[in-house]
């Protein structure tokens, strides 16, 4: 019994000290709470680490609804009118805005549409992961946006870009193409709008000036500009798909909206950045053109005269050239390009061509052919006038009048 309780002694005495070792040490939930403040303390280094959320202050949003609002209105007008009033309510329709702020539009949409694409976003906030490194990205595209341009993703965000504005102009082609043809159409005497359509509207110069005081600041849709700021933000929304992949140097309008864009994926295009957005939006091609097409439709409708001629202009001077103004703007030139050229399938060497001597001609004596000799004529004398005893009793003027052959 001594032996048995002498090796028992030990292990009894581990027991106790693993006990009391338990007792002093972190319960399971003590570790699980200190787990989960380590991996807290990690996120926060991580989100320190990482660009703010994605930021465009909601004033881009709402010059991008004004023009998004007023092209897609524009392209719905179509031919066919089927009065005189129809047709001075679409031209009052087309006349009703301002250029400046359509140019500016242009520039916002563009940038929302940028913001549309994930590689370009990922790419940009990826490049600006490290907060030094992302302060020196947005100061080097507040100084030039080109730079923008050059950043991870930004061929994949104009692509998108100017694949849907490329469909827009196409639809205000199709609409200007249609009102045009109607101009024409209703000349024809087979046309029953014959009679009105070649009738001068009344009081033209009243509907000239009334023209002219339509053009004025549009006021954007709220729930239009609702969705196109939620767009910006979320990077969906808007239901847009990329065309071909288009390289830079890209127009002038598109570079500032992939700017603007690079901005706010960095998080420095919000409320505190207005004075950077707003500048980008400056684009002098656009507003040059479209405050050219404003002053054209004004000289087409004081020219006009039929009502056909409104109609003309409206096609013309108002929905052609917003597409052509928004092609110039959006879309690069085309570019004819010449390969190196290729000998065709000709000899290899030209035929020598070996040069006999010239034989000179032997001298020949010059011979000499008398001429009969001339007698001149004898002169002629030069005819006398006669003067004409002016009849008694008329004067001076009547003998003047009356002349030789009198």
């Amino acid at each position: 019994m001594r032996l048995s309780f002498r090796s028992q002694g030990p292990t009894l005495a581990a027991l106790a000290v693993t006990s009391l070792l338990a007792a002093c040490g972190p319960s399971r939930a003590e570790l699980q709470a200190e787990e989960m403040r380590v991996a807290a303390i990690e996120a926060a280094a991580i989100t320190a680490r990482l660009p703010p959320p994605v930021a465009l202050n909601d004033s881009v949003a709402q010059s991008a609804a004004v023009y998004l609002t007023f092209t897609r209105d524009m392209a719905t007008i179509r031919g066919g009118f089927a009065s005189p009033d129809a047709v001075q309510a679409a031209l009052r329709r087309g006349a009703s805005y301002d250029a400046n702020q359509i140019s500016r539009g242009l520039v916002a949409y563009a940038s929302i549409l940028a913001l549309q694409s994930p590689e370009f976003v990922s790419g940009v906030r990826q490049a600006g992961a490290e907060p030094t490194v992302r302060r020196q990205i947005i100061d080097r595209i507040v100084a030039n946006p080109e730079y923008a341009s050059t950043l991870p993703g930004a061929e994949a965000a104009a692509s998108l870009v100017m694949a849907v504005l490329e469909a827009d102009v196409i639809a205000l082609s199709a609409a200007a193409d249609s009102v045009e043809s109607d101009a024409y159409n209703i000349q024809y005497t087979g046309d029953q709008r014959h009679g009105w359509g070649r009738a001068t509207p009344p009081d033209r110069e009243g509907r000239l000036q009334a023209v002219k005081d339509l053009s004025r600041t549009i006021l954007p849709s709220a729930s239009e500009a609702a969705r196109l700021h939620a767009a910006s933000n979320s990077g969906s929304g808007l239901g847009v798909t990329a065309g071909r992949t288009r390289r830079a140097p890209y127009a002038p309008s598109v570079t500032n909206a992939i700017a603007m864009a690079a901005l706010a994926a960095l998080g420095a295009a919000g409320d505190n950045a207005r004075a950077n957005t707003e500048a980008l939006q400056y684009d002098r091609a656009s507003q040059d053109c479209l405050a050219s097409s404003k002053l054209n439709l004004f000289q087409c409708l004081a020219a006009a005269r039929p009502t056909y001629e409104d109609m003309f202009c409206l096609g013309r001077h108002v929905i052609r050239d917003l597409s052509t103004c928004a092609r110039g703007a959006a879309l690069p030139t085309a570019i004819i390009t010449v390969g190196n050229p290729t000998q065709s399938g000709g000899p290899a060497r030209s035929p020598a061509i070996t040069p006999e001597p010239l034989q000179p001609a032997p001298p020949t004596e010059p011979s000499i052919s008398p001429l009969p000799l001339q007698v001149p004529p004898p002169p002629s004398t030069a005819p006398r006038l006669t003067p004409v005893a002016p009849p008694a009793g008329q004067t001076a003027t009547q003998r003047l009048n009356a002349g030789p052959n009198g």
